[in-house]
C-alpha cells in the first residue's frame, strides 16, 4: 500500500473533442479591438486621429520634464541617484497616454503589425496609419518641447546638468548601439501595454505600467517618439549651445532608434504573440 506521500497522480487523458478545440485568446481579442477603434477613428475623423497622437507627445513631453528636472536636483543634492529619479518619474509618461487614450507610434508598431497579420487592414493602411502616428507625434514633440523650455525650470540651466550631458551622450551612439538598444526599449514599452490590457484593476495597471517602463527608462534605451520631445526640450532650453546636437546626429539617431523600435515591438512583440496564439493549442493568452 503506498502512502500518501509517494502517491501517484494520474492524469486524465484529454478526450477527441478537447484535443481538437481552438481557444480564443482573451488578449488577441482585446488587441483586435483596440485595432477595429483606431481604424474605425482613422477613417471617420483624420483629424481627431492626429490630435490624439499630438496628446501622446505632450504626455511624454511633460513626463520627460518631469524626469529631467528633478534628476538634475537630485544630482546637485545627493549625487547617484539622480538616474534612478528620472527613470521613476518618466514611467509616469505611458500612465498618461494609456489611461488618457492617446495614440503611441511604439505602441501602434505592435498594433499595425497584429493588424496585418489578423489580415484586419492591408499593408498599406498600416504604413500610413502609422506614418500619420509618427509624423503628429513629433509635431507634439517638438511643439511641446518649446514650451516646456520658456517654463522657469529651464530657464538657467548650467552647461554640465543632467539633461545637457544625458542628450549629447544619446548623440553619440553607435549604429549598433542605438539598433539593439531601440529594439529593447520598444519590447518594455510593448510589454508594458500588453501587461496592462491583461489586468482589470487600474490602480495595479499604474504600477505594472511605472516597474516595467523603468526597466528601459534606468537603462537608457533609445524610443523614437520620447526622443522627440526630449531632444527638442534640450535644444530650445539649451539655446542650441550643445555641441553634439547637430542635424546629422539627430537624424542617425531617430532614423535607427525607429527602425530599432519596429523591430522591438512591430516584429519581436507584435509578430511574435500573433504567431504565438494563431494556434489549436489551449496554450494562449
Amino acid at each position: 500500500m503506498k502512502s500518501d506521500l509517494f502517491m501517484e497522480i494520474e492524469e486524465t487523458p484529454a478526450t477527441e473533442s478537447e484535443k481538437h478545440v481552438k481557444t480564443n485568446s482573451t488578449l488577441m481579442s482585446q488587441l483586435e479591438y483596440s485595432i477595429s477603434k483606431k481604424i474605425d477613428l482613422f477613417n471617420s475623423s483624420l483629424p481627431r486621429y492626429a490630435v490624439r497622437s499630438m496628446f501622446a507627445c505632450l504626455f511624454l513631453a511633460l513626463g520627460t520634464a518631469i524626469a529631467f528636472y528633478i534628476a538634475i536636483r537630485m544630482q546637485e543634492a545627493i549625487p547617484g541617484l539622480e538616474k534612478m529619479a528620472y527613470a521613476f518619474m518618466f514611467s509616469w509618461s505611458l500612465v498618461m497616454i494609456l489611461f488618457m487614450n492617446a495614440e503611441l507610434g511604439t505602441s501602434n508598431m505592435l498594433y499595425t503589425t497584429i493588424g496585418v497579420y489578423k489580415k484586419k487592414m492591408s499593408v498599406s493602411f498600416a504604413l500610413k496609419l502609422l506614418f500619420t502616428c509618427i509624423l503628429f507625434n513629433l509635431i507634439g514633440g517638438v511643439l511641446c518641447g518649446y514650451l516646456l523650455s520658456l517654463t522657469a525650470p529651464f530657464g538657467h540651466l548650467e552647461a554640465d546638468n543632467y539633461m545637457f550631458t544625458g542628450i549629447a551622450s544619446k548623440l553619440t551612439k553607435s549604429t549598433s548601439q542605438i539598433l539593439v538598444e531601440g529594439m529593447f526599449a520598444n519590447i518594455v514599452v510593448n510589454t508594458a501595454v500588453l501587461v496592462s490590457l491583461r489586468m482589470k484593476d487600474d490602480a495595479a495597471k499604474v504600477m505594472a505600467i511605472i516597474f516595467i517602463i523603468f526597466i528601459f527608462a534606468f537603462l537608457g534605451y533609445e524610443h523614437v517618439i520620447a526622443n522627440f520631445p526630449a531632444f527638442s526640450l534640450a535644444y530650445f532650453a539649451s539655446h542650441g549651445t550643445i555641441a553634439e546636437m547637430t542635424a546629422g546626429n539627430v537624424a542617425h539617431n531617430l532614423f535607427f532608434t525607429l527602425i530599432g523600435n519596429f523591430i522591438g515591438g512591430g516584429l519581436v512583440m507584435g509578430l511574435g504573440y500573433s504567431w504565438l496564439n494563431n494556434t489549436d493549442s489551449k496554450y494562449v493568452d
